[in-house]
């Protein structure tokens, strides 16, 4: 195979405009400690009623200024309880699933995790104003998707 002089050039061209792109995507993620969303915390999926905190899922004070909503998402519908947590305090959300993967999503807020089975998922969010907000899964799960919500009220 012969390639022309010009073809040379935009081949060396194209591999190193790659090879300088993949080096500042890598080396600015690695000196910011970006890692993958939730963590890497792995759980049993068949387990999950025996493991804290799924095992007794909903709201628990962690101290003065921080709450943890642990949250079961199962095929069409959430494991918590009523939750109901301040606003203007932390809340860690820890989430995990039994079956397929689902969506752990609260309306007006930053808040939109993947929940994937055997994973748990979490994220920290403060709430600024009181009000109930709605929780949706925006993972298709399946024939009964549209009856999976919840809510949370924020006081």
């Amino acid at each position: 195979m012969h390639l022309h002089k010009y073809e040379k050039i935009w081949l060396a061209f194209g591999v190193a405009a790659l090879v300088v792109f993949l080096s500042v995507v890598g080396v600015s993620a690695f000196s910011h400690d970006h890692t993958p969303a939730g963590g890497m915390e792995t759980i049993d999926p068949k387990k999950v009623n025996e493991t804290a905190p799924f095992d007794k899922p909903g709201v628990t004070q962690l101290d003065d200024d921080t709450y943890q909503v642990a949250v079961v998402s199962m095929a069409f519908g959430y494991n918590a309880p009523e939750l109901k947590v301040p606003a203007g305090k932390e809340i860690i959300f820890k989430v995990t699933s039994t079956d397929v993967v689902h969506s752990f999503t609260i309306d007006n807020t930053k808040v939109n995790l993947m929940v994937v089975p055997g994973q748990i998922t979490t994220k920290s969010y403060t709430f600024e104003k009181p009000g109930k907000y709605l929780i949706l899964c925006n993972e298709y799960c399946g024939t009964g998707h549209h009856l999976m919500y919840n809510e949370i009220e924020v006081y």
